[in-house]
C-alpha cells in the first residue's frame, strides 16, 4: 500500500516550504527531514509517525491517537505512529508535525 498523498500535501502545507525540509521516498512511505533528521512520515502502510524526544516518549504516548511504533516486532522509541484520530485533524497533525520538526531541528545537521 502506497503512503495517502492527500496525508502528504496536507504536511507539505504545515511545513510551508521551510527550505531545509526535505523529502524522501522510503520503506514504502514518505518521510520528511529537517536538516538530514528525519521528522515526521506518512506511513506506505496508512497513518504516520512522528519522532519525539526519547525523554517525553512514555508520556506521549498517553495522548489520544499516538501509539508505540513498532517495526519488524521492535518498539522504536523516539517515535510514535498516529492514527486516524490524530490525521483526521488539522490542529492535531498540526500540532504532531510540529513536534516532529522540532526535535529534528534539534539535532546536528546531517
Amino acid at each position: 500500500m502506497a503512503y495517502d498523498e492527500a496525508l502528504a500535501d496536507r504536511v507539505r502545507e504545515i511545513i510551508d516550504n521551510r527550505p531545509y525540509v526535505t523529502e524522501k521516498k522510503m520503506f514504502g512511505g514518505l518521510g520528511f527531514l529537517a536538516n538530514g533528521n528525519m521528522a515526521f512520515a506518512a506511513l506506505g502502510h496508512g497513518g504516520a509517525m512522528a519522532r519525539v524526544d526519547k525523554d517525553e516518549y512514555e508520556a506521549l504516548l498517553e495522548e489520544p491517537g499516538a501509539v508505540e511504533m513498532v517495526m519488524h516486532d521492535h518498539p522504536m522509541r523516539g517515535w510514535i505512529r498516529l492514527d486516524d484520530e490524530v490525521t483526521g485533524s488539522e490542529e492535531r497533525l498540526r500540532e504532531w508535525v510540529e513536534r516532529g520538526l522540532s526535535y529534528a531541528e534539534s539535532l546536528p545537521p546531517k
